[in-house]
């Protein structure tokens, strides 16, 4: 008996000591979000794409990222500054204009802490009208009903510049909408607005989805304003988005855009960022896989274009490890 109560002692005494492994395994996991945009524009895949991948390591590392639907570039960058995020994928000239205190960042002041991870695809600014709207070029939107982009958006910032650029003001729209990209298509296909305009990598769920829904076309961006923008600012770069990719367009379009890119907070641990990176390059033929958007990039690009803010250390790290940055 007394020796049955050893072994039943030393079996409470395993696994009690399982229990405290697994309490203490619990409380050195750690949590992440990336910040990321409408569900049907193409931060959010991008954004589950670069979580999937960080998961697999997720035993090893301790650390569970997760995707989160938000307002996009403007807004990301306010909860990263705020502590809410810890990552977030913002447009490029969003990343510079926050990092240095400029445009929709003026009264707020620079966001010194703000660190670039890496680059990701381009963003045309692409705009999309009714086929009946009478609508061939940027300039005709003029009295038209136009969804120039919720507040907080990348799209948004990027069309009050344009409209400032050419001296314009929301009053110069029959109609200046503030719907959300997952509102866009329906509201262009129920005859509520002429057109809409989205900065977004392509090709994008939300754009197919307004294209097929009714007849609809894209529509050129050019002409002396946007060379005038081009010229004077990094972040911004003329763009082409391919005729026959969508139903109604089967030339190419010229317009401008931006690059997507993932940012950060030099407040986030370098080992988060690091291992984050790690899992992006060390799965690279995977990453680009998971989306279209991704299919044309190289760590190259992804690490010398578009970021205005410094690296982030844990990102500095794996590019140093890699000869990236010699």
């Amino acid at each position: 008996m007394k020796q049955n109560r050893i072994l039943g002692f030393g079996v409470a005494a395993a696994m009690i000591g399982i229990l405290s492994a697994g309490a203490a395994t619990a409380q050195e996991q750690r949590f992440v979000s990336i910040g990321t945009g409408g569900v049907t524009g193409v931060y959010y895949p991008v954004g589950g794409a670069i979580c999937r991948l960080m998961n697999q390591n997720r035993r090893e590392t301790g650390i569970r990222c997760s995707v989160e639907s938000t307002g996009g570039s403007v807004f990301n960058v306010n909860a990263i500054k705020g502590g809410d995020l810890e990552f977030g994928v913002v447009q490029s000239d969003v990343q510079y204009n926050a990092y240095n205190g400029e445009a929709n960042f003026a009264d707020g002041g620079a966001h010194e802490n703000l660190r670039s991870v890496f680059s990701l695809h381009a963003e045309p600014l692409t705009v999309v009208a009714r086929q009946d709207a009478d609508v061939s070029d940027f300039d005709d939107l003029k009295g038209k009903r136009v969804n120039i982009g919720n507040p907080g958006s990348g799209q948004r910032a990027l069309m009050d510049i344009l409209i400032a650029e050419k001296g314009w003001s929301n009053s110069d729209f029959a109609l200046a909408a503030e719907l959300a990209p997952t509102e866009q298509a329906s509201a262009l296909c129920d005859n509520n607005i002429d057109a809409f305009a989205y900065t977004v990598g392509h090709p994008a769920g939300a754009i197919e989805e307004a294209t097929t829904t009714c007849d609809s076309v894209i529509v050129p961006v050019e002409g002396e304003v946007v060379d005038k923008l081009v010229e004077e600012n990094p972040y911004y770069f003329k763009a082409v988005i391919p005729g026959g990719m969508y139903r109604g367009t089967d030339q190419d379009v010229n317009t401008f855009g931006v690059g997507a890119t993932l940012v950060s907070s030099a407040d986030v641990p370098e080992d988060v960022v690091y291992g984050l990176v790690k899992a992006v390059f060390d799965n690279f033929e995977d990453f680009k896989s998971l989306h279209p958007a991704l299919a044309n990039l190289t760590p190259e690009q992804m690490v010398s274009q578009g970021n205005s803010a410094p690296l982030h250390p844990g990102a500095e790290k794996y590019y140093n490890e890699q000869g990236w940055l010699n």
